[in-house]
């Protein structure tokens, strides 16, 4: 035995070995550490339990794990424990199925499934979460509904009564408690006296604040206290060495000291609460206000300072100085952005109360903007949409304000010891810019519209502010015509513009309409007439191509309003304008939104020329955004794959802020098919002229590619998509059989996808049948004009239903642009062919001597090449050898004759 356990004698220790009772062994051998006993290991009795009680036990631990962790908002923890819940329950299900799942698990399970709906449903606490507790809240969400399956009896039961209590757990779950039962107690009758009692919210800020200080001294206190027991310990171990036979049973606790240590604390608790309660009744007294209602945990309310002290003399010097001090917060960790918005807009209270003026109103509605443009936790989240709304009744105020008082200077420029204020002899100055705030204006609704889902009846709501948007903006443009200056004029212009381009003018387009001159009589009565969209362009435009001084700009009002002209099929004016500017030059040098902006024109000159007939126009125009293949990520209208193209998470974000909202999208298909219908009517008929040609080539890559998918399927059913419509339209076309063609370019299931979309369908749907006949007529000559010695053109006008003059002026062109070796009978209306084309048996021939002429070329040049004779030159004199010594050989080689070697 270790002499750590005993003060007695080597005879005692012998005869205590001696006794009935074998000695302990200390682990670890002779020469291991005694085994040191604590206060609760010897104070705890071995006591027999039944495995439900364990199993009970085991659950409860758990489920108050998952409890802490609920109230700290810990849903990582709240998974793996309750996994481990899961896992301790189907240990126990054989003990406590007996009498079915118990009160405790069932009511762990409501409130769980409860507590993981309004986390939920907390969309800004989501977005404030970390990627490992969002990921966890899913995992756990899917999982607990899952489970509770199977236990939806009991939950809907417990739902019904839930202040139904089991005793037995109750009484279970009490002993397992023991020493904490006086502070939940505690802290349970402050939670009911606080609920219960009434006051203001700076006399609670003020009691919490002492009560916590109160918590730090009775900390120190009981410190201090265990100090001075340990002196005394100290002083009287002498007079307790006798009384003890073993050191080990001296620090044993005797029941009556246990006993005696709980009424103890049972007393201080009570002090402690009636100390409490007291200092809250009068701080309670103190208070003018109402208690504010927390939902769970400890409130973390912060005290909000007072606008003014009571007595004080308010001015505007003193308005002032309040304000430079809730802006001094602005931006530091911790402030409270909404509560902001709420200081300023009673300090506007306030100045209107007081009558201090319109300028000092002014200045503060510009901070009031401007702190709910920070509102927004990052960059690129949008405006919340009260927020939003606050934010355009904040503006028209500002531009009421303006109108109203025009003698009021404001701009940015103004420095603030510059500002007047108050003083009316002098004229009143604010610091500000309105354009600044209505330029911001305009990105929050972009952001807005960007982050909306399109599909939803949300972005519909959304996209019915734009209306207010550019009225705001029509405002400040007139603000700015008698205030402005040249730069500021032409910011807002291009503002105007942005809004305008993208749009079709119904109105004009039913003006200009013969057959709705009735309508046209109804409409200028009911409404006011308002300024056509190509005039406004065209005004505003013209002003900035002629005062502007940056070339940003002016290269994106000269987009906008080639767009505009090519929207509304004005195809000549945009074309024009277009060639003028010089633009695809130097695009390439522009910034990704003009880039942008350059490449959504471009589709829609295209598009503009397709409608107009103009289908080589139309196939240049489009080429080169459907040749590239990533045509909405050129036109900003979504990204691709991050398989195609490896962008880090920042590069992302960048190019999402670039999108263009979803109302200004150009149709994806109908670009495609009008490229491909394009693509088709050029390269069908030029396929068939130059079938034989070994150096053919192609008009449109895509066009071909899509021809090869079509003709490597094993079995061709009736066509579905777009593109399979157009492959079966262009095969029909390569026998003439333009009626086919039409049927598949032209129906029902392509007139709802594409055809059906544009301004005038039916007078598109009409060029397109004729485009398909006059290319169908020149296929048919090209594939078949060997066939005939002669042809009449009545025969060709009934066969493709086209008028006389219109086939001869085919004809004639094919002639004189000698794709067609013939002539024409004027008397007789017949085409003559002269024969003079090879036949396609000689074609093959050729095709065959000109790809073995090329093989015997490169083998020629290969051959010469190994023997160093291919393209060699004679050497200088230095290196022994004259010039012109020897002959030339073929393909540049020579030989050195004199000394018989070959280079």
């Amino acid at each position: 035995m270790s002499r750590f356990f005993t003060t007695g004698s080597d005879s005692e220790t012998e005869s205590s070995a001696s006794g009935d009772e074998p000695a302990p062994k200390p682990a670890g051998g002779a020469y291991g550490k005694p085994l040191l006993l604590s206060e609760d290991e010897e104070d705890t009795k071995r006591v027999v339990r039944s495995a439900r009680d364990k199993r009970f036990e085991e659950l409860s631990n758990l489920i108050r794990t998952i409890r802490n962790a609920m109230k700290i908002r810990d849903v990582t923890r709240c998974l793996e424990e309750w996994e481990a819940l899961g896992r301790a329950y189907a240990k126990a299900r054989g003990v406590l199925d007996r009498d079915g799942a118990p009160r405790c698990y069932i009511r762990i399970l409501a409130d769980l499934e409860d507590y993981l709906n309004e986390l939920w449903e907390d969309k800004e606490g989501k977005r404030r979460m970390s990627k490992p507790s969002a990921r966890a809240l899913g995992t756990l969400r899917q999982k607990l509904r899952k489970h509770n399956r199977d236990f939806e009896a009991q939950i809907s039961a417990y739902r019904q009564n839930p202040e139904q209590s089991d005793e037995d757990e109750e009484k279970k779950s009490g002993d397992s408690e023991g020493s904490s039962s006086s502070d939940s107690d505690e802290d349970a009758d402050v939670s009911s006296f606080l609920k219960k009692k009434e006051g203001g919210g700076d006399a609670r800020g003020r009691f919490l604040k002492k009560l916590e200080e109160e918590e730090e001294d009775e900390e120190e206190s009981s410190d201090e206290d265990w100090g001075s027991d340990d002196s005394d310990t100290d002083s009287e171990s002498d007079e307790d060495d006798g009384k003890f036979t073993s050191l080990a049973s001296k620090f044993l606790k005797k029941d009556d000291d246990k006993r005696g240590g709980e009424r103890k604390r049972e007393e201080k608790a009570k002090k402690k609460l009636d100390r409490r309660s007291r200092r809250y009744e009068e701080e309670d007294e103190e208070g003018d206000g109402e208690w504010e209602r927390v939902r769970g945990g400890v409130p973390l309310v912060k005290e909000k300072p007072k606008m003014f002290a009571k007595g004080t003399e308010i001015t505007p010097a003193v308005v002032v100085k309040k304000l430079n001090e809730i802006l001094q917060a602005r931006g530091k960790k911790g402030t409270d952005r909404a509560g902001q918005v709420e200081l300023l807009q009673l300090l506007v209270a306030v100045v209107q109360e007081q009558g201090l003026g319109v300028p000092l109103e002014l200045k503060v509605k510009f901070n009031i903007v401007a702190s709910l443009y920070d509102s927004s936790p990052n960059l690129a989240a949008c405006m919340k949409p009260e927020l939003w709304q606050k934010c355009l009744g904040c503006i028209e105020e500002l531009l009421e304000l303006l109108f109203a008082h025009p003698d009021i200077f404001v701009g940015e420029n103004i420095a603030e010891e510059s500002e007047n204020l108050a003083n009316p002899d002098q004229p009143f100055r604010v610091r500000g810019c309105i354009l600044t705030l209505v330029e911001r204006m305009d990105e929050e609704f972009t952001k807005i519209m960007q982050s909306t889902d399109p599909h939803s009846q949300e972005y519909v709501e959304h996209l019915k502010d734009e209306a207010r948007v550019c009225a705001i903006i029509a405002r400040l443009q007139r603000y700015l015509q008698e205030k402005g200056s040249t730069e500021e004029l032409c910011r807002v212009f291009l503002r105007r513009i942005l809004h305008t381009y993208y749009k079709f003018d119904y109105r004009a387009q039913r003006r200009a309409d013969p057959h709705e001159a009735k309508e046209k009589e109804k409409v200028e009565v009911e409404e006011e007439e308002e300024e056509d969209s190509a005039a406004l362009m065209e005004r505003l435009c013209k002003f900035i191509y002629a005062k502007d001084r940056t070339d940003r700009i002016r290269t994106c009002a000269i987009l906008c309003h080639i767009y505009h002209h090519a929207l509304h099929s004005r195809w000549y004016q945009a074309r024009d304008l277009m060639l003028m500017s010089h633009l695809q030059d130097n695009i390439q040098h522009a910034d990704p939104p003009v880039q942008i902006l350059y490449n959504r024109t471009m589709v829609q000159l295209g598009i503009c020329a397709f409608r107009e007939g103009l289908i080589k126009d139309a196939h240049n125009a489009l080429l080169d955004i459907q040749s590239s293949g990533r045509a909405k990520e050129l036109l900003g209208q979504g990204l691709l794959l991050r398989s195609l193209q490896e962008r880090n998470p920042e590069q992302e974000k960048v190019e999402k802020r670039r999108q263009v909202p979803f109302h200004m999208h150009v149709n994806l298909e109908l670009l495609e098919c009008v490229y491909l219908v394009a693509a088709m009517l050029l390269e069908i008929p030029y396929m068939a002229a130059h079938e034989f040609d070994a150096r053919r080539r192609m008009i449109s890559k895509q066009f071909h590619h899509q021809l090869r998918v079509g003709e490597r399927q094993p079995l061709l059913g009736p066509p579905e998509s777009m593109r399979e419509h157009v492959v079966a339209a262009s095969k029909a076309m390569k026998t003439g059989d333009w009626r086919s063609c039409h049927r598949f370019v032209v129906n029902e299931k392509m007139n709802g996808k594409v055809w059906d979309l544009f301004p005038e369908a039916n007078k598109v749907r009409a060029m397109l049948v004729r485009k398909i006949q006059e290319e169908s007529l020149r296929t048919y000559l090209f594939t078949y004009s060997s066939v005939y010695d002669s042809i009449s053109m009545e025969i060709l006008a009934a066969m493709f239903e086209l008028d006389l003059p219109t086939v001869h002026s085919i004809i004639s062109k094919m002639i004189i642009n000698e794709e067609l070796m013939a002539s024409l009978d004027q008397p007789t209306q017949t085409v003559m062919m002269h024969r003079t084309e090879p036949t396609p048996q000689q074609n093959l021939a050729l095709q065959l001597a000109e790809k073995l002429g090329g093989l015997v070329e490169n083998n020629e040049r290969v051959f010469d090449h190994k023997q160093g004779s291919y393209g060699g030159y004679f050497r200088d004199q230095k290196d022994g050898y004259r010039k012109g010594d020897g002959g030339y050989l073929r393909r540049g080689g020579y030989r050195q004759q004199d000394r018989g070697s070959n280079y």
